[in-house]
């Protein structure tokens, strides 16, 4: 298990330094630092890696950064290693003009750990709020091969293209969600205030109310009387719902129900799909190992319906099997995403494979995304209308019967 372990060096001027470096044992800190030209003068272990000890993660009261600062930071970042600027310059530019405060104080602090003995991913693996798992093993990738650059540029396009689907994804939820509010919006208002006034008309007739007038006069007066009880259970459940979504038990049933949901269903499970095709790829792309980056997508996908599916998978690699073999044994898995990462097994283009399926699943959410929202448009406005529509009817019933019987 790699460990970070705290240092003090002299330099050749007999300086003294101190910082932090990551690795499985002390002695193979003290060759590093004899390999960098300094004397060892003390060195402490201080805790497992994956704690991030160089330096303070900024998480600013649990903030993480948004997305799309990331892949604009990925994007200069690299352009600037590309360009021949040095690591440390380039970092202090970006820190000041980064527009998230987050980003800005991380990258500060990133600072002070390369100048300390950090490398680069060592400095981002401390700010996992800031810099995820998949980025920091790029990065180390990028480091080992001399790639930085490269790597920089495939991770931000990376992010632009998952960015991109979330938000296709996003807008599809998005808009029945926001119609469905209106309508509870416009219920509630004509419970509270324009039911009423038909109340005090109706006691005035002396006549049984029908059934949905009834229903509706009820439905209002409980609201009226018992406002305070209905917005104090919404919160307590709003509240316990995202408790429950939290637990492992709780992600597991929404995942799963969300995979088997009529409609948006399917936009999820290609989505899902999507996103592990393109993580699976980039990394193995970047030079990651196997087991490393089927560990990695798993703690990305976001699905814990597909990430128990990737552990499958990742133990029947450690004991010599193909990826496409255990993958065959999941439905979420459909059969052209197996035939295909078993081409690219036998043809050594796992990672050309698993791009084209990311595309290609990338593109079938968009179209189904598309589809879905002409498809639900019309329908949840006949809904918003013919909600409405009852109940005025419903308040109207009353006159209609008492015309009918005047006459």
């Amino acid at each position: 298990m790699t460990t970070t372990f705290q240092y003090k060096v002299r330099n050749k001027e007999g300086k003294l330094i101190e910082g932090s470096l990551e690795s499985e044992s002390k002695a193979l800190v003290v060759e590093k630092l004899r390999g960098m030209g300094f004397v060892p003068v003390s060195i402490e272990e201080s805790g497992n890696a994956s704690t991030g000890k160089f330096g303070k993660d900024m998480s600013f009261g649990g903030k993480k950064l948004k997305t799309r600062d990331l892949a604009v930071f990925s994007r200069q970042f690299a352009t600037m290693i590309n360009s021949g600027l040095p690591l440390i310059r380039a970092i202090d530019i970006l820190s000041e003009q980064s527009e998230s405060k987050l980003l800005s104080e991380t990258l500060k602090q990133v600072r002070t750990d390369i100048e300390r003995g950090a490398s680069l991913s060592q400095a981002f693996g401390s700010h996992p709020k800031v810099f995820s798992r998949l980025y920091v093993a790029m990065v180390r990738s990028g480091e080992a091969g001399g790639v930085l650059d490269s790597v920089l540029m495939q991770l931000a396009t990376t992010i632009e293209k998952q960015l991109a689907l979330k938000r296709k994804v996003k807008s599809a939820m998005m808009y029945p969600v926001g119609v469905l509010s209106l309508v509870a919006i416009i219920v509630s208002a004509m419970l509270v205030f324009v039911v009423p006034k038909f109340t005090t008309l109706f006691a005035s007739f002396g006549s049984e109310l029908p059934l949905p007038t009834q229903v509706l006069v009820t439905l209002s007066d409980f609201l009226r009387n018992y406002w305070y009880g209905v917005i104090a259970a919404g919160v307590a459940g709003t509240y316990f719902f995202k408790q429950w979504k939290a637990s492992p038990g709780g992600k597991a049933t929404l995942d799963k129900m969300a995979l088997k949901a009529p409609v948006f269903g399917t936009i999820v499970h290609k989505s899902a799909i999507a996103r592990f095709s393109r993580t699976l790829s980039v990394l193995l792309r970047s030079g990651v190992n196997i087991l490393t980056s089927l560990e990695i997508t798993a703690d990305t996908v976001n699905n814990a319906v597909v990430e128990s599916t990737i552990e499958d998978i990742r133990n029947g690699v450690r004991n010599g099997q193909p990826m496409s073999m255990p993958m065959a044994t999941h439905d979420i898995y459909p059969p052209m995403v197996v035939q295909m990462l078993a081409v690219g097994e036998e043809t050594g283009s796992v990672d050309e494979m698993l791009s084209r399926v990311a595309d290609f699943y990338e593109d079938e959410v968009e179209a189904a995304v598309d589809g879905l929202t002409s498809l639900l448009e019309p329908l949840l406005m006949a809904f918003l209308g013919g909600t409405v529509g009852a109940m005025v009817v419903a308040l109207y019933m009353p006159m209609f019967e008492i015309i009918t019987k005047v006459k």
